[in-house]
């Protein structure tokens, strides 16, 4: 079987997802797509015909994240025609799953060259979330419209999930604002030292002035005092009435001993905001024959599913699926990424596998740059490879939680 190359890995900055006040707001879902295609292409001297595919990752794909953003992009960054592009949608797990699809591809030997990525502008989807509330539409059941399938499988609000899943396991609010304020400390290092700067690429305006270069979401003045006095942010989400029932009521069909406590807030869970990224995968013969040197190699990738009515949890089985598939330990790993969806789920995902706290999230996560769902998965693959490269390590593994109870799971190998 072939194996499947990473060439590179570049992503837009982080923009504060707030509909006309992000840097990024005013901008199409397209430009943030074709951006960091741009920038692959001419970091790689790439001629784009030779492109078997775009594979792009999308969770809302709504009026403007509609219409097959990865064809679209692609023709807008000035892709040749010949370079075909699809969409997919795996929640938040999708950016992950761009980049599992193109190694597949490659690995099968049916393509050599595979452009994955994703897009996610969240003051976008602010705006049609708002506009079907207008409409009198109920908010989804995240994951489910069926009432039929939310009867076999209940499903609730994600933020709610994080807070019934750390009063579950005993997991104190304490404990949890200590570990977004390390995501705030490690990410505010992280820029200071410029060990994003290998990735990260300029997102312009269309009269070619920069719209954002830098990140625009962290908050390196938090402290645990700021961290403490902020409110529970799920609590009345948790009695909202919809379809005859609430997410709490939902959560406690499955679970009727449980009593949620609310844990979660602005400052513990991830950031709302716009970004988009894309990763470049190819074959051996292709790298050869263009002169690309690879950075790394992707060793195996896998899909778990877990309980969809406490949403968060497939991360770890999903970790130890990926391990085995590649025979290696968790001491083979050098690099962790675990999306901080929700502080809870770095924190199980930490206790449950017994990792070395300084190899998780070494750069910090998404309770302090934020979390732009369908591009996430990719931007998380980017850096864990640039901190392999920074410090010497071998592998790196990449996971996150998606909604109706899932996680992909990669693992990279640096060369």
């Amino acid at each position: 079987m072939a194996e499947a190359y990473i060439i590179d890995a570049v992503r837009t900055p982080r923009g504060v997802g707030k509909p006309g006040k992000g840097a990024l707001s005013h901008l199409h879902p397209q430009d943030l797509a074709a951006t960091v295609l741009k920038a692959i292409k001419e970091r790689n001297g790439l001629d784009t015909a030779t492109v078997d595919d775009v594979i792009w990752s999308t969770s809302t794909q709504k009026g403007k994240q509609g219409g097959d953003l990865g064809r679209m992009a692609a023709l807008a960054a000035g892709y040749d025609i010949k370079a075909s592009g699809m969409t997919l949608d795996r929640f938040c797990g999708g950016g992950i799953t761009s980049v599992n699809l193109a190694t597949a591809a490659i690995m099968s030997g049916m393509e050599d060259c595979v452009i994955a990525g994703g897009t996610e502008m969240m003051s976008y989807t602010q705006v049609v979330a708002a506009a079907e509330a207008n409409a009198g539409m109920p908010p989804p059941l995240m994951g489910s419209h069926n009432p039929a399938l939310d009867e076999l499988h209940p499903q609730s609000h994600q933020g709610v999930c994080g807070d019934a899943i750390a009063s579950m396991e005993g997991i104190s609010r304490e404990d949890l604002d200590a570990l977004a304020l390390v995501s705030q400390q490690r990410a505010a290092r992280a820029i200071a030292e410029g060990r994003f700067d290998k990735s990260v690429v300029p997102v312009h305006n269309p009269d070619g002035t920069v719209a954002l270069d830098k990140e625009e979401f962290p908050r390196p003045d938090t402290t645990a005092e700021s961290l403490a006095a902020l409110k529970p942010a799920f609590a009345g989400m948790a009695d909202f009435e919809i379809g005859g029932t609430t997410f709490r009521k939902q959560i406690n069909r499955r679970y009727p001993d449980l009593k949620i406590e609310h844990v979660h807030h602005a400052g513990n869970s991830s950031g709302v905001v716009d970004g988009a990224a894309a990763v470049l995968l190819a074959s051996k013969d292709y790298a050869d024959k263009h002169g690309l040197k690879p950075r790394a190699r992707v060793v195996t990738y896998v899909n778990m599913g877990d309980d969809p009515t406490l949403m968060l949890n497939a991360p770890v089985p999903a970790a130890k699926k990926a391990l085995e598939r590649a025979g290696l330990n968790k001491d083979d790993i050098d690099v962790w990424e675990i999306n901080e969806a929700f502080a809870v789920v770095a924190e199980k995902f930490i206790r449950d596998l017994e990792l070395d706290r300084e190899k998780v999230n070494i750069n910090g996560g998404a309770m302090a740059l934020g979390h732009p769902i369908g591009a996430t998965g990719s931007m998380l693959i980017g850096t864990a490879l640039d901190e392999l490269e920074r410090s010497g390590g071998r592998y790196g593994l990449i996971t996150m939680c998606a909604a109706g109870g899932m996680a992909p799971a990669i693992i990279i190998e640096r060369i």
